[in-house]
Order: C-alpha cells, then sequence, then structure tokens
C-alpha cells in the first residue's frame, strides 16, 4: 500500500487492528486511518492498540459497505489507500461464544456484529431441508450438501457448534483427511447470516472509486467464492473495454481505471504458514488507481 506521511488510509475490516496499526505506523508522523468493523468488541480492542498515534484515526462501528458515507462524514474526498481483509477474524474464530468454530462448543450464531438480526440457529431450524442443502452447496462448495442438510434436520432443533459438527459428521461417516468435514457447512452459513458476498460485491466499486490517483487497493479473501468476485472486478476495471470478445467493434466506451499491481493473488509461503497456520488459504490481490484523462 505504499503508506506515506500526510496520506490518508482506510482499513475497512478493522478486527483487533493489526493491519491498522501497521499502517499508522509506515505513515507516521502525520498518516490519517478510518477504520470501519461491525463488531464493538473488535473496536474496543483495536481502539486500545492504536493508543500509541493519538489524533490520526477515527474508528466506526458500521458495515464496510457504507464506505462512501463513512467518508463522506470524515470529509475525506479521496483516500491513498484502502485494506480489505474477508472474513471472520482470528479473534472472533478464537471466541467460543460468537459461534464461528467447531474447535470448541458455543452458540449457534456467527454474526459478525448485534447489528445482523438473524444467526446461524435461526437459520438452522427454520430453512426447509432443500433451501439448506442449496444454501450448503452455494456458499460451501460442499458437494455432500444434500446428505449433511438431511442430517441436521434429522437433529433439529440445534442450538451449539458441536451439535451441528456432530450432525455432519454423522452424515459423512466421520472425520477422513486433514480438513474437518465441517468446514464447508460452516463457511456457508456463516456467508449466509452476514451477507457476505453482497458486501463484496457492494463494497468493490466504492472502494476503487474512493482511491485517489496512485492510491491502492488491497483485499485479501479466503475462499474461492469471494476471490473470484475480487478478481473478476479488478480484471474488468483495468481493461479499456468489456464488451463480448465476439463484438467486432467496441460499444462501451469504458476506460481502465485501474491497474492490477499483482496479476496472480500473493499467497503465504511455507514459512509463513508454519508461523501462522490460518494464512494458508489467504489471496491477496492489490490494485492501484490511475491517473484519468
Amino acid at each position: 500500500m505504499r503508506p506515506r506521511s500526510r496520506g490518508r488510509y482506510v482499513d475497512a475490516t478493522l478486527g483487533a487492528g493489526g493491519h491498522a496499526a501497521g499502517i499508522l505506523e509506515a505513515s507516521s508522523p502525520d498518516g490519517m486511518l478510518l477504520g470501519i468493523d461491525l463488531d464493538p468488541q473488535a473496536l474496543a480492542l483495536a481502539g486500545q492498540r492504536l493508543s500509541n498515534y493519538p489524533g490520526r484515526f477515527t474508528l466506526v462501528e458500521a458495515s464496510f459497505t457504507t464506505l462512501a458515507e463513512q467518508l463522506r462524514k470524515l470529509g475525506w474526498e479521496s483516500v491513498d489507500g484502502i485494506v480489505i481483509d474477508l472474513g471472520v477474524s482470528s479473534m472472533q474464530l478464537d471466541t467460543p461464544e460468537r459461534g464461528f468454530s467447531f474447535q470448541a462448543d458455543g452458540p449457534l450464531d456467527m454474526r459478525f456484529g448485534p447489528q445482523q438480526s438473524v444467526s446461524a440457529e435461526e437459520l438452522l431450524n427454520r430453512l426447509a431441508e432443500d433451501e439448506l442443502a442449496d444454501l450448503i452447496w452455494r456458499y460451501g462448495e460442499e458437494r455432500l450438501s444434500r446428505q449433511i442438510a438431511r442430517s441436521i434436520v434429522q437433529a433439529r432443533p440445534l442450538h451449539t457448534t458441536r451439535e451441528l459438527a456432530d450432525a455432519v459428521l454423522r452424515a459423512v461417516g466421520g472425520q477422513k483427511g486433514r480438513i474437518h468435514p465441517a468446514t464447508r457447512t460452516f463457511q456457508a452459513l456463516r456467508i449466509a447470516v452476514n451477507d457476505e458476498l453482497q458486501a463484496v460485491e457492494a463494497v468493490l466499486p466504492q472502494a476503487l472509486a474512493a482511491l485517489a490517483p496512485g492510491g491502492r487497493l488491497a483485499v485479501i479473501s479466503f475462499h474461492s467464492l469471494e476471490d473470484r468476485l475480487v478478481k473478476q472486478a479488478f480484471h474488468r476495471e483495468s481493461r479499456d473495454c468489456i464488451c463480448p470478445p465476439e463484438q467486432p467493434v467496441c460499444t462501451c466506451g469504458h476506460k481502465a481505471s485501474i491497474r492490477e499491481v499483482n496479476r496472480h493473488p500473493i499467497q503465504a509461503e511455507e514459512d509463513e504458514i508454519a508461523e501462522n497456520p490460518r494464512s494458508r488459504s489467504a489471496k491477496l490481490r492489490v490494485a492501484e488507481k490511475l491517473e484519468l484523462a
């Protein structure tokens, strides 16, 4: 992101403030940062972590889909860098009460913030079997979605993460391999509860529009559904013409507004994965705003 003093930056998925602290340190002494997160617990932790940079940051409890609105409130017409780290944070995964993980028993919540009205428990116990199977297939890319949905319906009502994981294990006949069989089902429910894919589609145009010339947008995704949306958006906005390839003459009038800093995603190498196993599935894509003629 090339942070610099007097630059303006956004961490649209603040979490515990790790990226934000790195940006503020690298943009010392006068770089400014807006941090956005739905999770009040994360905002409180990040506020403590960033206390070494007084007067240089603003934290907002909101969805990153309101990015343009938050920038207007600050009076920032453009920014020099934005980072969006998609999905669930390590802090949320490691808090059993949030219900994101089957590693420890907890309530089936999975909401990023208290603003969301529907929990995973409500979805699991309300949806018809075919609707549940479709959800697990669409958002979890789980080929055994029908069997898993049937097992869940037979076990209802479900109230805890362990009950859900056990229902999945019964459907697939136990654990076979390195990845827990419930991983894709948990992913699917979390995506559905938080409307994650729709949120990504909503924020990317706002983020690209908010960048000043030379500004950079860095997006980290953790599964193929998210990464595909980011890849498609970056490819589209880095091209002068988006007409169908079979069309002989361009009629769209589209002009490239960004360049892809890395055509292929940056991924963690073996030493980083050894230190931080959750980085295994992370993909980083970076785009830079062009000077418009």
